[in-house]
């Protein structure tokens, strides 16, 4: 916080307890061990993610604190929600055109003890709204045209949404808006820019993993999310790739991930959509079936398909790179936090009472008067070293000697109208 942040946050003791307090949880959770990290549902995960989720909450990242994210892009239509949906096994918001205009923050959050799931949606300075699984997706709606308008435009205030249910994997991931080449009715001209600068937030930071959403029925390389994540990650250490649409485009699909034209360093995972009104359960064995027995999608190695395979890659990477930047965070954190209580203890004391108040208004009247009374009567002007435009006598004493050296050029030689010139220079 800068000092006038601080003086806008009264209660900005009691925040620096609470991320003080989050700040001893995370140091206590980046001690995870490495069984941990290469165990794809262990227990041990959840406090990191948990640490990390609440230092979001805590909007450490306007202060410059980047954390680590997975940050779900893809070009329009190239099956985006339906691998969202089938991770989280709910339904997001479907559609013509962009379905996602804002970012969505999904806190995925495994509870084998409960009965039924638990949904909300967190936005707009911390308004919370509960849902439920039939009505998600309407929630999603009615948040996002509350920040971003019920047009068609887009916006970059993120909503949270919280799902607590049994057999979720345990993940953080942010959904951006699909990437569109050309608007459409309804959507601002520099609909292409918006998005891309969204996304290039999002992706930039080396804290980002990406997960690249490709469609099986196009040109990897011609992929515009392609283009945008090779811009901030040359080398594909931190992309991903989900392969959608597996069935409607088998031919060649093998080459295309073991040649890796377009240099995914975290490697490809192949998934089928779910179709219809399949249940999610039914388009889980429905994709089992394809991988097993399809003549063409059968040699893909079982390690590089079906949303399981997705899942455990995510948590995995998820935890190996939450634990990498974790002590870098907690060092920031405390840096900022330093800072920001040497700041706030040369602060004045608080104005208690309507006595104080008028006590510290009659003591800056008082200074006030007094810069007034050097200014404007004794001509002193050390309280504004550099701007000398401001002191008026001296102003008015160069003009006065620029005009009289231009005179004696507007009078002729030898005109007795000079004789006052010699008094006008020592003035």
């Amino acid at each position: 916080h800068s000092s006038s942040q601080v003086r806008s946050h009264p209660s900005l003791a009691s925040g620096m307890s609470d991320l003080q307090m989050v700040l001893s949880d995370t140091t206590a959770a980046s001690a995870v061990t490495g069984s941990a990290i290469a165990a794809s549902y262990n227990d041990q995960i959840r406090p990191l993610l948990d640490a990390v989720d609440r230092l979001r909450h805590l909007k450490v990242t306007q202060e410059g604190i980047q954390l680590p994210t997975i940050v779900v892009v893809g070009d329009q239509s190239s099956g985006k929600s339906s691998v969202l949906e089938s991770l989280a096994g709910i339904s997001l918001p479907r559609g013509q055109g962009i379905c996602t205009r804002v970012p969505l923050v999904m806190r995925l959050q495994d509870d084998p003890a409960a009965d039924s799931p638990v949904l909300q949606l967190e936005y707009s300075n911390g308004r919370v709204v509960t849902t439920t699984e039939a009505n998600v997706a309407d929630a999603i709606n009615a948040a996002t045209a509350e920040i971003a308008g019920s047009g068609k435009g887009i916006s970059d205030a993120p909503i949270t949404l919280v799902v607590r249910k049994r057999g979720v994997p345990d993940l953080t991931l942010v959904d951006l808006p699909g990437i569109t080449r050309v608007p459409v009715q309804g959507q601002p001209d520099d609909i292409y820019d918006q998005i891309a600068r969204i996304i290039r937030e999002y992706i930039a930071p080396k804290e980002s993993i990406i997960l690249n959403v490709l469609s099986a029925t196009v040109d990897f390389p011609t992929c515009e999310s392609i283009r945008m994540s090779q811009q901030v990650d040359r080398t594909g250490e931190r992309t991903l790739a989900v392969v959608t649409k597996v069935d409607k485009a088998p031919e060649g699909l093998l080459e295309k991930v073991t040649m890796d034209d377009v240099n995914i360093g975290l490697g490809y995972v192949c998934v089928r959509n779910r179709i219809g009104e399949e249940t999610y359960d039914q388009a889980r064995v429905e994709e089992e079936r394809l991988f097993k027995y399809h003549p063409l999608l059968s040699k893909i190695d079982k390690d590089m398909v079906g949303i399981p395979v997705l899942a455990q890659r995510l948590v995995q990477i998820q935890a190996t790179i939450i634990a990498k930047c974790l002590p870098d965070i907690v060092r920031q954190i405390n840096d900022r936090l330093s800072r920001s209580s040497t700041e706030l203890d040369q602060m004045p004391p608080d104005l208690n009472n309507v006595a104080d108040a008028v006590r510290e208004f009659f003591h800056i009247l008082k200074l006030v008067c007094a810069s007034l009374e050097k200014i404007l009567v004794r001509s002193e002007f050390d309280e504004y070293p550099d701007d000398s435009h401001f002191h008026a006598t001296a102003r008015i004493a160069e003009m006065f000697d620029r005009y009289a050296k231009k005179l004696p050029a507007q009078i002729p030689k030898g005109s007795d109208q000079l004789f006052l010139m010699e008094e006008m220079r020592v003035l």
